[in-house]
């Protein structure tokens, strides 16, 4: 299953007008350079993007808070949830449990592969 989240672009100027707070690592779906599209007017992310709908496998998974096997790990996702993938690098997949996170990394075989 990858199919587009059901999102839509802000249709106003986007821009922030005060400081905003960090969210902690693992929180929502934001990092400097992609944020989720949903959260376009509270953050600031050069990039903002409207994710794809995939499927956690049958061994579910655990986020990671940096795409390398041995980093912290953060929420654990159950088999058959539907996530929001954000990003891809290399074998690894940048995902959400939707613009409220949690967000994190975990290997693309983790996810039931696109139709």
């Amino acid at each position: 299953m990858s199919r587009p989240a059901d999102y839509t672009l802000p249709t106003t100027t986007v821009g922030l007008t005060g400081p905003v707070r960090k969210p902690a690592p693992g929180t929502l779906p934001l990092r400097g350079d992609l944020a989720h599209i949903a959260l376009a007017g509270q953050y600031l992310a050069t990039q903002y993007v409207i994710p794809l709908c995939r499927e956690v496998g049958p061994d579910g998974a655990h986020l990671r808070l940096a795409m390398r096997d041995d980093a912290e790990m953060g929420a654990e996702i159950t088999a058959g949830t539907t996530v929001e993938l954000l990003d891809c690098a290399g074998d690894w997949a940048w995902i959400a449990c939707g613009p409220e996170g949690p967000s994190g990394y975990v290997r693309l075989s983790a996810l039931v592969p696109s139709e």
